[in-house]
């Protein structure tokens, strides 16, 4: 009986898909359901937010004369010092747990996005 009880467990149990399997079929980051995969998609999402931001950046330096270039990319360093800074902060009160990378990357790239709004803006303003 014992026998009958561990062979049905391995067949439900081996039966259906693994996570892995899970994942290759779909875009982990629709559902994530673990704590990694919650840590791994933030920080997909900063690193998109990234990339955009630094598109825009680079449009907006290309309609600048030099003087201006300077001051935004002093004004670009000195957001990029309180950003990093400030997430630091934030995910810190989070320190040894397994969601700080989360909060982090969430932080990251929350204030990336609205940097990228802000840099627009400037591009709007100087098509006028």
């Amino acid at each position: 009986m014992k026998l009958a009880i561990i062979f049905l467990l391995l067949f439900v149990t081996s039966s259906g898909p693994t996570s892995g399997q899970r994942n290759k079929k779909g875009d982990p980051c629709a559902n994530p359901l673990t704590q990694f995969d919650m840590n791994q998609c933030a920080g997909k999402a900063h690193r998109a937010a990234d990339v955009t931001m630094n598109q825009i950046y680079r449009k907006l330096v290309s309609m600048l004369d030099e003087e201006e270039k300077a001051q935004l990319k002093e004004a670009q360093s000195a957001w990029l010092k309180y950003r990093d800074t400030n997430c630091d902060f934030v995910a810190d009160q989070y320190q040894g747990g397994s969601i700080r990378p989360l909060i982090q990357a969430t932080c990251l790239g929350d204030m990336t996005k609205k940097r990228s709004i802000e840099l627009k803006a400037q591009i709007k303003e100087r098509n006028l």
